[in-house]
């Protein structure tokens, strides 16, 4: 692992922090499953330009990853909803 930073946010850019990286990894899981089945469960979804489903699952692993490490973190200082 690289170099660790201390990022100081109040609770609102928190919140959509933790909402970005969230909807970021659905979006790329639905991409992921789109690649896999061709199919798409959601009608509205938009596919990311991508051509490997196990790369695009990877990128899901990598911002669940990034809230993984978030979360316990804002449960030791309270939670921030």
């Amino acid at each position: 692992m690289g170099k660790e930073y201390l990022i100081h946010l109040n609770r609102l850019a928190l919140g959509q922090l933790l909402d970005a990286l969230s909807n970021r990894s659905e979006a790329w899981q639905k991409t992921a499953d789109f690649l896999t089945t061709g199919h798409v469960a959601d009608g509205t979804f938009i596919c990311e330009e991508h051509n490997y489903a196990n790369e695009a699952e990877a990128i899901t692993s990598h911002f669940s990853k990034i809230t993984a490490q978030i979360e316990p973190q804002v449960a030791q200082q309270g939670d921030y909803r």
